[in-house]
Parts: structure tokens; C-alpha cells; sequence
């Protein structure tokens, strides 16, 4: 199953984080993104309270639940072993942490899940891959330029990396010419203010565009 969703993501090309959308409003967003085009999502844990940690995990339910067959549904922000074990009971694909963190990559890979850390180093990007990453998320993409990822990737052209941070729809192809396998992007692509508006065809329409320079 890891290996399926793996090579969905890839296929994909594009991640959408999710940051701040209460489980109320997660299906209007992810179905606008899907009509989008975009078939992977990130709901991030919110970590500053417990209230809102299990308000990510209903997204992600609800997601799985709803458009478990067309969405690959994946958890962002993944700090400790046991926010990948609640993840995975709540249906998510794939771990995404924005550091690397041997403990959660050993569980995420024991509970057969792919895993994906965030490192900005290539001796962090090696690491990550020894520990049993599957993609190191390389991060901020945007700041460090998608010549830095060229340059990461030269030595470690057996690491796939996916580019996240200001990652927009001017820049994104830049990075799978880099060497990128894919890009996450977040407030550009799912904006909390067009989710409080309902302008999903808005953010339909913005995903199409982030698809159509992906794949040229």
C-alpha cells in the first residue's frame, strides 16, 4: 500500500498543505482542490492545543471518508511517535514533519506509511534517508532557490525531495527541473480567507493553474 500511495504522489506532482481549515469547512476545500486537479493533501496538525490536534484528525477522517478513492489524504506537521499512530488510526497515507525525527520515521515505517520528513541540510537529507524517509521535504524551498536544490541533488541523486515553502505557480516548475519529484504548497494554493468566502471555484481554478505548470 506505501508503495501505491508513494507513487501517487509523485505521479501528482503537488501537495496541498493544509493550515488553519476547521473540519467543518475540510470537504469544500478538498473537493474544490480535486476538481483542481490535485490529488494529494496535507492536513497539519495544529499543535497548540488538543482541541484543535483532534480537529485535524477529523479533517483527515472526513477526507479519507468522503474522497478516500480519488484523494490521497496525508498528515502534516508530525512531531512525536504518537501523533503518526493517532494519524494512521484516523486514515492518513503518509507523514510529514518539518524536521527529522528517527522515532517517527521508524513508526511511520512500521505502521507501513510513507514517510516524509523535512530537513534543510544535505547531511539532514542523508540522515533522513538513512533513518527510512521515502521523500525528504526540502525546506524553505522558496528562500534557498531551486538552484540549491540542484545542488543538494548532485550528490544525492538517490534521495527524492519534494520542494516546499513559497512555492508558487511562477516558481513551482523550476524545482521539478531541479530535481524535485514534487512541490507542497500552502497559503497560495489553499487560501483560509477564499475557504471563509466559499469561493471554492477560486481555489479550483488556482489549483489547475499549479497543475497545468507542473506538467508543462
Amino acid at each position: 500500500m506505501a508503495q501505491s500511495v508513494l507513487e501517487k504522489i509523485i505521479e501528482g506532482k503537488i501537495i496541498a498543505i493544509v493550515r488553519g481549515i476547521p473540519s467543518t469547512k475540510i470537504l469544500g476545500l478538498a473537493s474544490a482542490l480535486e476538481r483542481g486537479g490535485v490529488s494529494c493533501i496535507e492536513v497539519t496538525f495544529d499543535q497548540t492545543s488538543e482541541e484543535k490536534a483532534r480537529d485535524t484528525l477529523a479533517s483527515i477522517r472526513a477526507i479519507r471518508e468522503a474522497l478516500g478513492d480519488r484523494m490521497c489524504v496525508g498528515a502534516g506537521t508530525v512531531m512525536t511517535v504518537e501523533q503518526v499512530r493517532q494519524a494512521a488510526e484516523a486514515g492518513a497515507e503518509y507523514m510529514i514533519s518539518p524536521n527529522v525525527d528517527e522515532a517517527v520515521i521508524g513508526e511511520t515505517k512500521r505502521l507501513g506509511k510513507v514517510s516524509i520528513p523535512g530537513a534543510m541540510t544535505p547531511t539532514e537529507a542523508a540522515f533522513a534517508h538513512k533513518c527510512g524517509a521515502d521523500i525528504v521535504k526540502l525546506f524553505p524551498a522558496g528562500l534557498l532557490g531551486a538552484a540549491y536544490i540542484k545542488a543538494v541533488k548532485a550528490p544525492l541523486k538517490h534521495i527524492p525531495v519534494t520542494a516546499v515553502g513559497n512555492v508558487t505557480v511562477e516558481n513551482c516548475a523550476e524545482f521539478i527541473r531541479a530535481g524535485a519529484v514534487g512541490v507542497g504548497v500552502g497559503g497560495s494554493l489553499v487560501s483560509a480567507t477564499l475557504v471563509d468566502e466559499g469561493k471554492f471555484d477560486e481555489i479550483t481554478a488556482t489549483a489547475r493553474a499549479y497543475v497545468a505548470a507542473l506538467r508543462g
